[in-house]
């Protein structure tokens, strides 16, 4: 059963559109298991209904014409149950119900599955008998779990655009809307630019073309030159490999033979399809077929293939294949990457930067949060959408939904540019305000405090409007070197934004990597690195890394005394102590050097990062050794809830308005005040309207977050009350979701004519 499983699943993977997949899959669904009907039917939700895709066996002149209500006969059934039906008589069902167009008038035994992809019923895949028999247990594991597979391929085709039966007589430049996670709230509107895309024939998506004879000849042309560069390679290589590694460059000319690959390639041009999509098919039917042998050297030549098909679809699209694309920005650009790093916004102009999308990731990821550093609308998540649909194309980016659309119509861009404009007022509105203080309508005073480090180019930058930086991330300038930064090195970047704000206090957390951090010339390789080596634990067990560090800060803040340290990823008293020791060590060594410069050199406050449940139990223990705390609100909702935060298939799950995570909030403040021990919330939630709101109802005045939310979260202190607030807070606290939190703050929000910050318009 598996190895009739893997070639089905094979074979259909290897089909150049969701439409011949499915059809591939009812014919080979049908012969394996000696049925005498299998039929697919897709959900269109649009419609509310499914509709009949493939078959074999029900009339074929049915496909595309016959569509089932939601709630209609057993294919809805099905649907609304999301679970499989074995019947050994079907018609007597009362669910039943007959369709002439299909012609099932002599079929009794049925049997159906929903397919399923996250949640959502994306169709229905049924088998069916003449005679009256219920399917065996092992055929409906095997039709369940055939389902379960080909999920994530009809999910990835939707979002495509390429399942043809749904979208009849599809314009060139048709206009497809796309959901990914919200990752950076804003609107951007501008031309999709993929960094570095690489030719690879897997993100090619399968397009038609009516000049067969043009289209032969790219190929030709592309196949000529490709001949040319294996030869090259092939003598380059000449004395410096064994010739039987050398003579993989046969394999390439035997496969660019025209009468070998070529003629494939061909029949399937002169069938309607263009040059590249044509290479595509056959290079995956040959890279099938190669990683199905059992031979291990044949097997392992599929790569080979696949690296030869690459090089060919270079030479179509004439790209060189060692730099990817070379362009020129776009004037307003929406940077697209399999996941968006800090080296690629340093790169990027950001004059032409407007939108990010970014392929993983999801809200609380590294780059969502650099997006939201630097004010960027961005999307993340859209792990199942190719480069190729999304390059050079016109997009419109919702960085409050998630949305993302491509090629929009005349309609929807001047419904979109409005929005825009409708923000840039709000935005105007919000800095008219901007040097008044953070003061609720009922006098509540509030200490706004931002978070840097994650931009070379920007920590430097004065932060006029805040009370001071309560976190500064000292990981980033480990991160964009190529080894760790000596400590002359440190102290002088300490030192000069230590000088920007003296008379105010400045946060710099110790060196915090692992996890989504990781350094280029340190690899930690862990199965669970969320989970492993990071955060203080790294550091203690080198304390040459850490006493540098600390040494550095120390001697940056001779004659000044805003300098505070945080601890992070600390879950026992015992590490507090050990880092306090190696701290008091290297503030005695830097003693020495004040003293010979005569300097002053003050003791900075100690704090640690609460972000590891444990730590909210033990309190009063970590009050007796530190001067103040600090929420890392991010990771403690990922460790109370069990979620990865970079995962896109669980982002849903991750979600700081779980009331878990508020009750956690509020039980820390409250045993914080009762300890008489400052407190400040450093994590993502600090810088959003709703969670600002919330945090100040819970008794929190000290909140840290990116510069570009603090005008944002002044102008809702401003404008709510704290006793209206903390209305809202009792009700929200006995919700059982964060669903229904969030509908709950937003109404509060839209009441006092705040809406427009967290969504799209005024």
């Amino acid at each position: 059963m598996l190895t009739t499983l893997k070639r089905i699943v094979q074979e259909v993977n290897q089909a150049p559109n969701l439409d011949e997949a499915l059809t591939c899959l009812a014919s080979r669904l049908r012969d394996a298991l000696k049925v005498d009907s299998c039929s697919l039917y897709l959900a269109n939700y649009e419609q509310q209904h499914f509709l009949l895709v493939a078959t074999e066996g029900l009339a074929k002149e049915a496909i595309g014409q016959v569509s089932i209500g939601f709630s209609e006969g057993l294919i809805g059934f099905i649907g609304q149950r999301e679970e499989p039906i074995n019947l050994s008589n079907a018609p007597a069902h009362p669910r039943f119900k007959y369709y002439p167009e299909v012609q099932e008038d002599l079929f009794h035994a049925f049997l159906g599955t929903p397919i399923i992809h996250q949640r959502k019923v994306l169709g229905v895949l049924t088998l069916q008998q003449r005679k009256k028999r219920k399917f065996s247990q092992n055929e409906e594991a095997f039709l369940v779990t055939l389902a379960a597979q080909i999920a994530v391929q009809i999910a990835n085709a939707q979002a495509r655009g390429s399942v043809h039966l749904l979208e009849q007589n599809v314009p060139k430049d048709w206009q497809k809307s796309l959901r990914g996670v919200p990752g950076s709230s804003g609107l951007a509107q501008g031309t999709g630019y993929v960094i570095n895309m690489l030719v690879n024939i897997r993100n090619q998506v399968p397009t038609r073309s009516k000049d067969a004879a043009q289209q032969v000849l790219l190929y030709r042309n592309a196949v000529k030159k490709t001949r040319a560069d294996v030869a090259v390679l092939s003598e380059r290589i000449q004395g410096e490999v064994p010739e039987d590694v050398r003579a993989i460059f046969q394999l390439y000319h035997h496969l660019l033979d025209a009468n070998s690959l070529g003629r494939e390639v061909e029949q399937k041009i002169n069938a309607g399809w263009d040059a590249c999509s044509s290479l595509k098919m056959v290079v995956e039917s040959y890279v099938g077929q190669f990683q199905s042998m059992t031979d291990n050297y044949m097997r392992e030549r599929a790569v080979d293939v696949e690296d030869m098909g690459n090089r060919v679809l270079a030479n179509i699209l004439n790209q060189d294949l060692s730099r990817g694309l070379k362009r020129e920005y776009p004037d307003k650009a929406i940077l697209i990457a399999e996941e968006v790093t800090a080296a690629m916004l340093a790169e990027f102009p950001s004059e032409n930067l407007v939108g990010i999308i970014s392929m993983r990731g999801s809200t609380n990821s590294h780059a969502a949060i650099m997006a939201r550093a630097m004010g960027v609308p961005a999307v993340m998540g859209l792990s199942s959408v190719p480069f190729s649909l999304l390059n050079d194309k016109e997009i419109l980016l919702d960085g409050y939904t998630g949305d993302v659309i491509v090629s929009p119509s005349l309609t929807i861009r001047h419904e979109f540019a409005l929005l825009i404009k409708e923000e840039q007022v709000l935005s105007e509105r919000i800095r008219s305000q901007d040097t008044l203080p953070a003061v609720t309508t009922d006098n509540c005073s509030m200490s706004l405090l931002t978070n840097t480090g994650l931009s070379l180019e920007t920590e430097k930058n004065d932060h006029p409007y805040s009370d001071g930086v309560g976190l500064f991330r000292t990981e980033i300038p480990f991160m964009m070197r190529e080894r760790f930064p000596s400590e002359q090195e440190q102290a002088k970047l300490y030192r000069s934004l230590l000088l920007i704000q003296p008379s105010k206090p400045f946060t710099m957390r110790t060196l915090d990597v692992g996890g989504d951090k990781p350094l280029p010339y340190f690899p930690i390789n862990e199965e669970n690195p969320f989970l492993g080596w990071r955060g203080i634990r790294l550091t203690l067990d080198h304390p040459e890394i850490f006493l540098v560090q600390v040494r550095a800060m120390l001697r940056a803040s001779f004659d000044l005394d805003n300098l505070h340290i945080m601890l992070p990823m600390i879950t026992s008293v015992n590490e507090v102590k050990e880092a306090k020791r190696l701290i008091n060590q290297a503030f005695f060594e830097v003693s020495e050097e004040a003293v010979q410069q005569e300097s002053s050199l003050v003791m900075p406050k100690i704090g640690v990062m609460l972000e590891v449940p444990a730590v909210i139990y033990q309190l009063p223990q970590f009050a007796k050794h530190v001067d103040f705390f600090s929420v890392g609100s991010n990771d403690l909702t990922q460790y109370l809830l069990a979620v990865d935060r970079n995962n896109a298939r669980v982002a849903d799950l991750y979600d700081s308005y779980h009331p878990a995570i508020l009750a956690a909030l509020y039980q820390i403040v409250q045993q914080a005040k009762h300890l008489d021990v400052p407190i400040t919330v450093c994590g993502e939630l600090a810088g959003e309207p709703g969670g600002a709101v919330l945090l100040l109802a819970m008794g929190y005045r000290k909140l840290s977050m990116n510069n570009h939310n603090l005008l944002k979260v002044k102008w809702v202190i401003r404008n709510v009350s704290q006793k209206e607030a903390e209305k809202l807070l009792q009700r929200v606290l006995v919700l059982d979701n964060p669903k229904e939190v969030r509908s709950q703050i937003n109404v509060y929000l839209e009441t006092i004519g705040l809406g427009g910050l967290v969504r799209a318009g005024l």
